[in-house]
């Protein structure tokens, strides 16, 4: 029916540390997590594909890091994305107008994409989808490169990062549009949108995560799960485990393993999936 609300629960960041694919393999044994993406870059993400192999029913995605994190590629292969330190820049816009202005940086930007896509297929597991580390993957230059080298390796969904402002208003009147992060991306993610639907993959419906990046408590889940929109959300969210004192990340874990945000989203009817299975639907 067309009345039906289904959720997609994503954690990001799988793989970057070992706090991380704990907390991603208690949120999926012992909660609601679906889906998660994952840095094939990152210090665990061994660890994180031995995890994911063991939890056949979790969709794992690409989060395709272009900023601020490990490239795959040895950094002198890509000298206009890193750092002194071979990291890939942490400056947003800076990394952003490179991209946009130099050739030489789109060549390597391909080059570190196909490479992530490849190190990804290399690990046997299913692509359910892909993101980007801080959405850059609305980037055009970067949208584009994403969905053309992205079908070569069976791409089949890409998230979205635009929330709606008329949910956010009703659940927290102080956050809607919150940050100039999020109307600089506006336009580009409608853009992002349209080359979605042209190249004939799947996005969701409604996207939730962003106002509340780093934020999504018990409180916030079940704020939000009241107001969430018919057709298909996303949910997005950045669980870690406690390593020392427990802080927003923890916070996190616990929303996605709460009692009470499991018996809302059973009480109203959603039902919880994931890309994988929405492509198996559209496909049947």
């Amino acid at each position: 029916s067309t009345m039906s609300r289904q959720l997609i629960v994503t954690a990001d960041d799988l793989g970057r540390d070992l706090a991380v694919n704990v907390a991603v393999e208690e949120a999926h044994r012992n909660g609601i997590l679906t889906a998660a993406s994952l840095m094939v870059g990152g210090a665990a993400a061994e660890d994180a594909v031995a995890r994911a192999r063991r939890l056949p029913s979790l969709a794992v995605g690409l989060h395709l890091a272009l900023v601020d994190a490990e490239p795959v590629l040895q950094p002198d292969r890509i000298p206009d994305l890193v750092d002194s330190d071979g990291r890939l820049r942490s400056g947003l816009v800076g990394a952003g107008f490179t991209w946009f202005l130099r050739p030489s940086a789109r060549r390597q930007l391909r080059m570190e994409i196909e490479a992530q896509f490849q190190a990804f297929v290399a690990t046997g597991l299913a692509l359910d989808h892909v993101n980007g580390h801080h959405h850059m993957h609305v980037h055009p230059t970067v949208s584009r490169l994403v969905i053309e080298i992205g079908r070569q390796h069976g791409l089949r969904a890409v998230r979205l990062p635009v929330e709606s402002a008329d949910v956010l208003r009703q659940v927290d009147p102080g956050s809607a549009g919150a940050g100039p992060s999020t109307q600089v991306m506006r336009p580009w993610a409608a853009q992002l949108r349209r080359r979605v639907r042209q190249a004939g993959l799947i996005s969701t419906d409604h996207l939730f995560g962003l106002a509340w990046s780093g934020r999504m408590s018990e409180g916030r889940w079940l704020d939000l799960l009241p107001h969430l929109p018919e057709g298909v959300s996303e949910i997005y969210c950045h669980p870690s485990a406690a390593t020392g004192e427990p802080g927003p990340a923890e916070a996190e874990l616990a929303a996605l393993t709460s009692r009470r945000v499991r018996s809302e989203i059973e009480r109203r009817g959603i039902r919880l999936t994931s890309f994988g299975k929405l492509v198996g639907e559209a496909g049947s």
